[in-house]
């Protein structure tokens, strides 16, 4: 069993990690978690840098990386930190280093912190298939030993800190060929350098484990966490979610990815990796940082020890019961992706408008359907009118989910299902607050035939209530009662342990429906796609989910596209192609943002395709880990495309580029037209 990565699943208590300088600004220990962006100007056009590089100072970013691809860039690099400390900025700046250990000596004699990614510091990857004996992978050890530690030695000598920084797409094949391309591998990739570090005494080393999949960067970060700690290490993490993209997607998968791994107490510095200029990182990377701050801050709950039948290191999800929703034949349960809701802000007795909000929704949403709506019930004056709606909705929708939040005193009949009304699934906030209102829901919902949901307060000690739950005759859906809730992730994972100990399988429905932000200034779209993204992506990470609603980001048809979003950021439903596009440097060989743009015209409505946009070959063949697809710049104005890890087509002009990219698609038989 591997050591626990975190003080507490269950509550949110900052892992405690040793102090690293960074110039004058301090990473770990009780620092804030400090913000980094990275620049995408040629480095050796030092006046864009420069003039980039206090651009982003001055919008709030802590610390700056720039790329040294050779010896002359790392050597551009001291004019660059003089000019920018002329105009009274401190920021420390970050060379990034690949393949280059030569220029990994010369940058760090200029900058304050030397980034190398593990994966190509000393090793040239081949994509070689071969058997180490223990005693070969000893010399290759061995060999890495001799290469990587000048660098230790003159970093330690001058006073510079070192990020190792593992990429999934980007491992050596002595890695791969032990551990594979997994979350494994790339954890025992950093501990191979650290360890070297540590025979020198040099311990001023901050680790980061980033992948374009959230679930391979969640994973691979939780099991270095594990391993540091089995060593007794105490270094602290650079979080990101690497090649990201564009968009609300790029920002629902870095929240996904970066704001799990904050809940969880682990992370002191974050970069948000978009496909956007680099100043629009640092707003997205801030309000990820505070609320983290904010989490970590909130008082600790007495409780005994949760066994929880989640494994934290091996995702895969949680088996439930199987439920039919519908005659339509929607069910859910592990064999089936968690199925969409979406809200309507109509009443039951504006019936008319529901149905055209509805019929708006889903025309053209073939693969995006609303797989159930959910309607607020007020007042029992309004059950005629969810009569009429439910005979209007029969086969337009699976199934209405009722939010039952009539006032207690009023009526609490419930409906009974018949064969030519749309089935209803029934929830009442209320049934569950003890156990004399749960010992009348239940029957009601028996005798009317209709499913119902339950929230639930996982921290009840009411044992009435956990016997009536445990002998319900009939399945149940559970959501988390979040009247009162703190750390909504993980009272969501308690849930899922409480229903366990009672022998349930219940399905759970994970719900946004915070009804206020977080914090006062958040801008409201992004405040909420990043709660959004946070509760919904760590849960169904963690494999915890099988109806989602998001229910506070507008209009219908919003909520609905933004629940898919989510789901596809944390790959539990693919419903749109998957983009993995590189977030730009110096070594970038064209515009990333409109190449981008033109790649996502032409091939956005390839479903379960994906495909990588590189800037260069450091992001090319490796980093594209799982894209089915890769165009990657290889020279100034020269692309290759690859299927797979594989090149099949070179230095084709970039001009032909996105049409040759569609014809490769239409070979490999995975076109279909628009």
């Amino acid at each position: 069993m591997a050591a626990p990565y975190c003080a507490s699943r269950f509550q949110s208590i900052r892992r405690k990690s040793r102090i690293v300088n960074i110039g004058g600004v301090g990473v770990g220990g009780e620092n804030p978690v400090r913000i980094q962006s990275m620049t995408t100007t040629d480095t050796m056009d030092i006046n864009a840098t420069v003039k980039q590089t206090i651009e982003l100072a001055e919008t709030g970013c802590e610390i700056v990386r720039i790329t040294a691809p050779n010896v002359r860039a790392a050597e551009a690099l001291g004019e660059i930190s003089k000019k920018v400390r002329s105009h009274g900025i401190d920021v420390p700046l970050v060379a990034d280093i690949h393949f280059m250990p030569n220029a990994a000596l010369e940058a760090a004699k200029h900058v304050e912190k030397v980034r190398i990614n593990p994966g190509n510091y000393a090793d040239r990857k081949k994509f070689q298939i071969r058997e180490y004996s223990d005693s070969q992978y000893e010399e290759e050890l061995d060999r890495l030993h001799d290469s990587f530690s000048p660098l230790i030695k003159l970093c330690k000598e001058l006073g510079r800190s070192m990020r190792i920084g593992t990429n999934h797409g980007s491992l050596s094949d002595r890695i791969m060929n032990r551990f594979g391309d997994t979350p494994r591998g790339m954890a025992e990739s950093a501990l191979e350098f650290i360890r070297i570090a540590r025979s020198y005494n040099y311990h001023d080393l901050i680790l980061s484990m980033k992948a374009s999949n959230p679930k391979v960067m969640i994973e691979a970060y939780r099991l270095v966490v594990s391993l540091m700690n089995e060593e007794k290490m105490d270094y602290p993490l650079h979080l990101g979610v690497t090649e990201a993209g564009d968009g609300e997607d790029a920002r629902i998968k870095s929240a996904i990815g970066i704001g799990s791994l904050l809940l969880d107490g682990l992370g002191d510095t974050i970069r948000v990796s978009l496909t956007e200029d680099p100043v629009q990182e640092i707003p997205v990377a801030r309000d990820l940082a505070r609320r983290a701050n904010y989490w970590w801050s909130l008082p600790s709950r007495d409780q005994d020890e949760i066994l929880e039948e989640v494994d934290p290191f091996s995702f895969s999800r949680r088996q439930c019961d199987e439920i039919n929703l519908s005659k339509a034949g929607l069910s859910i349960g592990p064999k089936h992706p968690p199925s969409v809701l979406a809200k309507t802000k109509y009443s039951p007795s504006e019936s008319a408008e529901i149905i055209k909000e509805v019929a708006k929704v889903q025309v053209g949403s073939k693969d995006t359907p609303v797989e159930g709506l959910i309607l607020s019930l007020k007042h029992s004056s309004e059950l005629p009118g969810l009569a009429i709606l439910r005979s209007s909705l029969l086969g337009a929708i699976p199934f209405l989910l009722i939010d039952d939040i009539r006032e207690e005193t009023d009526d609490d009949s419930i409906p009974p299902n018949r064969p030519n009304l749309c089935p209803v699934l029934w929830h009442s906030p209320h049934a569950a607050k003890d156990a004399a209102s749960m010992a009348r829901f239940l029957p009601l919902c028996e005798q009317a035939e209709q499913q119902p949901i339950l929230s639930i307060d996982p921290y009840s000690e009411d044992e009435t209530v956990s016997s009536i739950l445990a002998n319900a005759d009939l399945p149940l859906i559970l959501t988390l009662n979040s009247e009162k809730s703190i750390n909504p992730v993980a009272e969501y994972r308690s849930l899922a342990t409480y229903v366990s100990q009672l022998g349930l399988h219940s399905p759970i429905w994970i719900r946004n429906d915070e009804p206020s932000r977080l914090f006062p200034d958040d801008d409201l779209f992004s405040g909420r796609i990043l709660d959004s993204s946070i509760l919904t992506g760590s849960l169904l990470c963690d494999g915890i989910g099988d109806l989602v609603s998001v229910e506070n980001a507008g209009e219908l048809d919003r909520n609905r596209g933004l629940a898919y979003n989510l789901l596809q950021g944390a790959r539990a439903r693919i419903s749109k192609t998957e983009f993995v596009a590189c977030p730009s440097c110096g070594r970038t060989q064209f515009d990333l943002q409109i190449t981008t743009q033109e790649v996502k015209k032409a091939t956005g409505h390839l479903k379960g395709v994906t495909i990588a946009v590189m800037g260069c070959i450091v992001n090319g063949p490796g980093e594209m880990a799982d894209a089915d697809f890769g165009y990657v710049g290889s020279g100034p104005g020269k692309i290759d495309l690859y299927v797979g890890k594989n090149r099949v087509k070179s230095a084709i002009a970039q001009k032909d580029a996105v049409d040759q990219l569609v014809q490769l698609i239409k070979e490999e038989n995975k076109w279909i037209a628009p």
